[in-house]
């Protein structure tokens, strides 16, 4: 079986200037912190980062946008990170809003192998500008396009040696899908364990979507 643990130095060579990354979480609950940190660490720049929020200043994906490493960030809302909203309104930050369902269901199609999904959502709103309308009996839909990312970086409570996932409760949220959507997945872990002990009905992702696995306790 191909050994898929890294340690955090070997997992930063995957971060690059100018790529795409999605970060898992909901204000950071679910957030890989010590990935973070490497790419912060790294200094990498120019980063187009695709997740549910740009957090808190001081706390998971925040600590990106205050070191100006981002240059876009499609995002459901960014209420939560001052620093987001003051460099998006000095055009030194490109922010895409995307509705929250929207997101989840254009990552699940980047993931999916689909051409988009189309959806009442923004219709008529500003949402809905720059976007192709198509008219399905009778009604008016946006076609979203599916996001794709080089990296993503997800978080999970456990997961064993072939990289088969357990999540903690909530932080669970757009884990899962963010899996299916990258070139190359690296998981942060709580727990390690060897195969056979994850209960297959337990599994939450799927050992053949992650690449590479991070265990934050070192083990």
């Amino acid at each position: 079986m191909k050994n898929k643990q890294l340690n955090i130095q070997q997992a930063s060579e995957y971060f690059k200037d100018g790529m795409t990354v999605m970060v898992g979480g909901f204000l950071a609950v679910g957030t890989p912190e010590r990935l973070v940190h490497a790419i912060v660490d790294r200094g990498v720049k120019d980063i187009t980062l695709i997740t549910n929020d740009t957090a808190v200043p001081d706390k998971g994906v925040g600590q990106l946008i205050v070191n100006r490493q981002v240059k876009k960030v499609v995002a459901s809302h960014i209420g939560t990170n001052p620093e987001t909203g003051k460099q998006m309104i000095a055009k030194e930050l490109e922010v895409e809003l995307v509705p929250q369902g929207t997101l989840a269901e254009r990552i699940r199609c980047g993931g999916s192998g689909l051409g988009g999904v189309l959806t009442l959502t923004g219709v008529g709103t500003i949402v809905e500008e720059n976007k192709r309308k198509i008219s399905v009996d009778g009604k008016i839909y946006l076609l979203e396009k599916p996001l794709h990312a080089d990296v993503a970086l997800i978080k999970a409570r456990k997961a064993d040696t072939a990289g088969n996932l357990i999540y903690d409760k909530a932080a669970r949220n757009f884990n899962p899908i963010m899996a299916m959507a990258a070139d190359v997945v690296i998981v942060e872990v709580d727990e390690l364990v060897e195969v056979g002990e994850i209960v297959p009905d337990e599994v939450m992702t799927a050992g053949v979507l992650v690449d590479k696995i991070i265990c934050v306790e070192g083990c």
